[in-house]
C-alpha cells in the first residue's frame, strides 16, 4: 500500500521513539505497538499490549490477500483507512442474555465465516460472542475499552489460543483497535509474503 505520510505523523513518530526504544521489537510487533500508542499518546501500552510476531504474521498476509475485516461499532470502521469493513451493529436486536453487540457479531460470522480479521474496541459483549463461534479467525484485535467486562473478555482471548491482539488494563477503545489493524495495513508486504 503506497501511502504518503503527512510530515505531522512523521514527526509524531519520531517523537514517540525519542520517548520509547523500540528497536528490539520484532517488525510487525513494533508497527503495531508504535501505532497503537501513537493513537492514544499512551506510551503505558508498550507494557500493556500483549502481541506476538507469530500470531501477526499471518494475519498480515491474510489481511493483504484480502480476508474480510469485521469491526464492533462504525467507529471501529470510521478509524480504519483504505479497507471496507464488515458492521452488522445496525441489524442487530438485543434479546434475552443477548447484547446487540452480541447479536451483531452473530451476524457477521454468518455473512464472512472463518478467517476473517474481527476488530472490537468498544463492547466487551462483542468479544466474548465471538469467542462462542467457531469462527477460525486470521486474528482478533480484542481492545474493547471500560470497567465492566473489558478486562475479563481480554483475559478470555489470551486464554482461548487464537491469534490475538489484547491488552491487560481496562484501556482500548475503538481508535485504538482501528490503530493496531492499521498498522498492519500499512506495513509492506514481503516478497515472501505474496499470495
Amino acid at each position: 500500500m503506497n501511502r504518503v505520510i503527512h510530515p505531522i505523523e512523521q514527526e509524531s513518530f519520531r517523537r514517540l521513539r525519542s520517548r520509547l526504544d523500540t528497536s528490539q521489537l520484532p517488525p510487525l510487533t513494533r508497527a503495531v505497538v508504535e501505532r497503537v500508542i501513537h493513537s492514544a499518546a499512551d506510551l503505558d501500552y508498550a507494557r500493556d499490549l500483549v502481541l506476538a510476531e507469530a500470531d501477526l504474521a499471518p494475519a498480515h498476509a491474510a489481511l493483504h490477500a484480502g480476508a474480510p475485516v469485521v469491526v464492533d461499532v462504525e467507529m471501529v470502521a470510521a478509524g480504519i483507512t483504505r479497507r471496507d469493513t464488515v458492521c452488522r451493529l445496525k441489524d442487530a436486536k438485543s434479546g434475552p442474555g443477548l447484547t446487540r453487540s452480541a447479536h451483531a457479531i452473530r451476524l457477521a460470522y454468518e455473512q464472512v465465516g472463518p478467517g476473517a480479521l474481527w476488530v472490537i474496541g468498544c463492547a466487551p459483549t462483542a468479544l466474548e460472542e465471538l469467542l462462542t463461534l467457531n469462527a477460525a479467525p486470521a486474528l482478533i484485535v480484542g481492545l474493547p475499552v471500560g470497567f465492566v467486562g473489558a478486562v475479563e473478555s481480554k483475559a478470555a482471548l489470551r486464554e482461548s489460543g487464537l491469534p490475538a491482539v489484547s491488552n491487560v488494563s481496562e484501556k482500548g477503545g475503538s481508535a485504538v483497535a482501528a490503530a493496531a489493524l492499521n498498522a498492519l495495513l500499512y506495513h509492506p508486504i514481503r516478497t515472501e509474503e505474496k499470495p
